[in-house]
């Protein structure tokens, strides 16, 4: 699985809260709709049953999530949290 920085996660988040069209891509297709905004996942790694959130609620997410990624102090725990 290739590792992907923050923004690959904010572009997910950004398209996922605000466009139609990807959401319904990545429900019908998700290798190809993630593939498409550069992030690589094996057909294997994709639930056969699939559901999004609404956008309001990721929208949020994405908010509290880009703020701890860009605050030094909030990716400690990602980091403590790694197994080596």
């Amino acid at each position: 699985m290739t590792t992907h920085l923050h923004s690959d996660f904010d572009s997910l988040l950004r398209k996922l809260s605000s466009d139609d069209v990807f959401r319904a891509r990545l429900l019908g297709d998700p290798v190809a709709a993630l593939d498409s905004i550069g992030i690589a996942l094996a057909p294997g790694q994709i639930p056969s049953q699939r559901c999004l959130a609404g956008k309001d609620a990721i929208a949020i997410d994405r908010m509290a999530f880009m703020s701890k990624l860009d605050s030094a102090a909030g990716a400690i725990p990602f980091f403590l949290g790694a197994s080596a």
